[in-house]
């Protein structure tokens, strides 16, 4: 895995491709954390969390977390990581383009999440009643 510096530098090329128009009312930016971050419906580190949108009074701002990057993307060449946080920046985007329209709804990328999570929870619980 690249080091934390090398990897902040591929997040500011990834940001850079995105218009500026993007970043409006994003107040704390984008940001990187050294954190390895699980999901809360995780069990032996099967979800991590790569990165998230935060809304709050105080300000918008999306997380990237390196240590999660490092923990299940280690093996990848340069490029390979820098499409996965690619993926991962706009996906983060998606949420605050959707939070600045005011989309919440059954067509929001939020509970497309919801929902992915849901059938990864069941997923893993029909895996653990078929080796019973």
């Amino acid at each position: 895995m690249i080091d934390i510096d090398r990897f902040y530098e591929l997040l500011n090329e990834v940001c850079e491709e995105l218009p500026d128009d993007f970043f409006r009312d994003l107040h704390y930016g984008v940001q990187l954390s050294e954190e390895y971050k699980p999901s809360p419906y995780a069990e032996n580190g099967d979800m991590v969390i790569m990165g998230e949108y935060t809304r709050s009074r105080q300000g918008n701002k999306i997380t990237i977390y390196y240590g999660s990057f490092a923990n299940t993307c280690g093996w990848m060449s340069e490029e390979q990581l820098k499409d996965r946080l690619r993926g991962v920046v706009r996906h983060e985007f998606r949420h605050h383009m959707e939070n600045l329209a005011g989309m919440y709804g059954a067509d929001s990328l939020e509970h497309e999440d919801r929902e992915e999570i849901k059938d990864m929870v069941y997923a893993r619980e029909e895996r653990k009643s078929n080796k019973g």
